[in-house]
This record gives C-alpha cells, structure tokens and sequence, in this order.
C-alpha cells in the first residue's frame, strides 16, 4: 500500500507553487496525496513569517498535524522554519526542520530520518546562491490556472520586513527552463498562467542582462496560452519598455498588483521604500492613462511604528486620490530580526484596528467603484467553477469576479471562454449573462 502525504499551506502565492511542486516531489517518489485533515504517513507544514498571526497559524498546524497521527513524520518547512527553527525544535512535535532550500531530495531525507529524532537542516541564505529547482508542475484536476514561480530571493530590506533573511538573495529560473515549465502547464490544459516570485520585477538581473519584459515576450509565443498574469511588482521596477508592452499585449493581463504599503512619505522613509508617495501617485496616474481599464491593486501596511492620525489621513487621501481596484490592508505586526520591531513609538492596538477598519472600509467602496464601470460591457470570462442549472463563475482579464447565468447543465463550460454582458453588482461579484456569437 502506498504511503500517504498530507500538505498545508500557509501565506503567499509562492508558497502555493512550492506546495505544489513538493506534491510532485512526492507523487515521484510513491505517495498518494491525501487532505491534510486525514490520516498520513508524513505531513508537510510550508509555513509562513510575515505576521505574527502567520507564525500563531504555523505552530497550531504542526500541532494539529501531531494530534492526527501521533507516529506521522512531521515536516516544517518554508518561511517560519527559515526564521525560527530553534522555537520549532521547542515545539517537539516536529521531526525534520528544512526551511526555504535544498528541498529537491526530501522523500530520502525522510526515509533516512532515524525514529523518535528530531533533525534540523536549516542552514542560512549566503552569498549568490542557485534557483531551487522543485519538479516542474501540471494542471490539477478542476484548475484552469497554473502558477510558476520564476523567481525567488529579495535585496530590498523594508525595515518592517523579514523576507531577505527568510529567502536570501535574488536568484531567477533560466528563461529556457522557464518556457518549458510554462509550456507544459498550457498543454495539461491550463488557460492561465500566473508568474510569481519574491520580488518579480527584478527577474533575470543575475541572468546577464535578461529582464522580465524579455520572459514575457519569450512565453507569450506559447501556442494556445491565453492569459499571462503577473503577481506582484515593485514601484522601482515599473520601466517604459515594460508598460508600452503590456499596453500592445493580447495575452498578458491589464491588472498590476503594485504595493504601496503607506501613503506618507515620512512613514515611508521609516519603512525605507525607495520612493515618496507623489512618486507613487504620478507612477499610478501614468500606468492607467497608459493601460486602458488597468486594474491596480496594493497592499497597505498601518499602524506602522510613529504613524499618526494625520500620517493616516494623508495615506487615505492618496490611496483614494489613486482609485484602485483593490486594496489589501495589514496591520503592522513587529517581526523579531528587523529594524522596525525595535522602532519607538510603536502604535496601540485599539488605533491599528480603527485605521484598519478605515482602510479595508475605504477598499471595499474603491472595488465596488471599478468594478460598476464595467457594467454593460461584455468581457471574457474564463469559468473556473460551475454549479450546474445555476451559475458559472469565472474571472475576467483585469481580474473581476463574475458569476454568468447557466440555465443548463454547462459542466462543459469549465475551463472555456464564455463572452458575458457584465449586468449588475452583487457583493464582491458581478453578475452576467452569457452572449452567444453574432450577439452583442
């Protein structure tokens, strides 16, 4: 009988990718991949450290993954383990401690574990390190998006941030290798694949000259690729060449994922981003007079160490001076290691909450705005989900949410292109009606 493998994962898009490929990992060396809440052999834990509530949800897995199989090898591995695995040995419900590399020979790391030990193999990100290189991975059953990690590592050194340390240095998959991993999730039937990485904007800079403009125009020439999504960018890595590709692009996707983190250019000096915020105001302004209907969205930090009331009023002035189309709000959580957790002036808890709940207030109004100017307009919609004689339920290019009438069974419509008139509002969706050829 096969052995069995229980994954969870906690945190980032990347992660995700790196779940998956370790569930490859897995499946080539004879488990079977089970739900995480069932029994197993061995359970996998890839864990996350940007918030101290991410560190709370990481021990209460590896507790849990004990608690469901007492004679189990339990597994910690990603951003937790990389920061803290003397807190995880403390822990003892862990087996084997391995953090965010040298992942690829894991099966054999846990045949070769003695019983009853407990083995730590995190070592620290030095130096120019190469890319993981985890097995490449296909559509899963019910998926009509692929996600390929092609760059990992940051050098930005945020003052609130733990990432450079937890990741190391900026390293990027060979654009070849790339291509091919990309390739092979098109031909397992992914309509969608989305690009991620730690800091994506700089892909190819230890690549001798290849940027992440050059990636792009490489994958598009994918045959039957339709959408090419990216996750998140930087403000500094934003370049002409890049928008005026984008803007002429069929298949990559109008929506920009931009973090902004504060609105106050004091607090963002604090937080050392490397630009003000009318830079970022002039920056976004430019990208949507460049990409018609762009969707941008961003990520804020608040009740960052020394903000004020009025630091908080000017960061919600810009943020609503800008319109995005989504906003992620975070609270500022102190992470043991970085310059800002020692920060006087740290804010009280009851005000973060208040400034959060502003902000996400703030957001929510900002999405329903975006999305009721597509109201009336028929947009593609790739289905990735169907309750038969109900709805079908998709996503747009510029990452809109909709739920299209299905007066049929319309099981065949999963994975397929369906032309929708977007017709009303109805929460985080829009509801629409499928427009059939020669229809508009």
């Amino acid at each position: 009988m096969k052995k069995k493998a229980a994954f969870h994962t906690l945190g980032c898009k990347v992660n995700f990718c790196e779940t998956e490929a370790l569930q490859v990992l897995f499946e080539q060396a004879g488990y079977r991949i089970t739900d995480f809440n069932n029994h197993a052999d061995v359970y996998i834990i890839n864990t996350c450290t940007v918030t101290g509530s991410s560190d709370h949800k990481s021990r209460k897995a590896i507790r849990r993954a004990r608690r469901l199989s007492p004679n189990a090898v339990v597994v910690v591995t990603g951003c937790y383990a990389q920061a803290a695995p003397e807190k995880i040995k403390e822990m003892e419900q862990a087996d084997l401690i391995i953090g965010t590399q040298n992942r690829g020979n894991l099966p054999e790391i846990i045949t070769s574990l003695e019983r009853n030990s407990q083995l730590n193999l995190v070592r620290e990100h030095r130096g120019r390190e190469g890319f993981e290189m985890l097995p490449p991975v296909r559509k899963r059953r019910g998926r009509t998006r692929g996600f390929l990690k092609v760059q990992e590592g940051c050098d930005q050194h945020c003052s609130y941030c733990i990432v450079p340390r937890v990741r190391g240095p900026l390293r990027s998959m060979p654009p070849d290798e790339a291509f091919n991993r990309a390739k092979a999730l098109v031909e397992s039937g992914c309509r969608e694949v989305v690009l991620t990485g730690i800091h994506l904007g700089l892909y190819g800079v230890d690549l001798n000259g290849i940027s992440l403009t050059d990636l792009l125009k490489k994958l598009e020439t994918i045959p039957n690729l339709l959408r090419l999504r990216l996750s998140s960018l930087e403000p500094s890595d934003i370049t002409p060449e890049f928008v005026e590709h984008i803007s002429s692009s069929n298949v990559i996707c109008p929506h920009i994922h931009l973090p902004l983190q504060s609105g106050d250019s004091e607090i963002l000096r604090a937080m050392n981003r490397p630009y003000e915020a009318i830079e970022f105001l002039y920056l976004a302004k430019w990208l949507k007079q460049e990409i018609p209907g762009l969707s941008l969205s961003t990520d804020v930090l608040v009740g960052f160490p020394g903000e004020t009331k009025r630091h908080h009023r000017r960061s919600m002035k810009l943020i609503e001076d800008i319109g995005f189309s989504r906003l992620h709000v975070f609270k500022f959580s102190p992470r043991p290691g970085t310059p800002a957790a020692d920060f006087k002036e740290q804010v009280p808890g009851e005000d973060k909450d208040k400034r959060s709940k502003e902000m996400i207030e703030l957001g929510e109004k900002m999405a329903s705005d975006y999305r009721r100017r597509f109201i009336g307009s028929v947009q593609p919609v790739l289905v990735e989900k169907v309750v038969p004689y109900s709805f079908a339920e998709g996503l747009t290019p510029h990452y809109l949410r909709v739920q299209i009438s299905n007066e049929i069974k319309g099981l065949h419509w999963r994975g397929k292109v369906i032309n929708a008139r977007l017709e009303e509002e109805n929460g985080p969706y829009l509801r629409a009606v499928r427009i059939k050829k020669g229809k508009s």
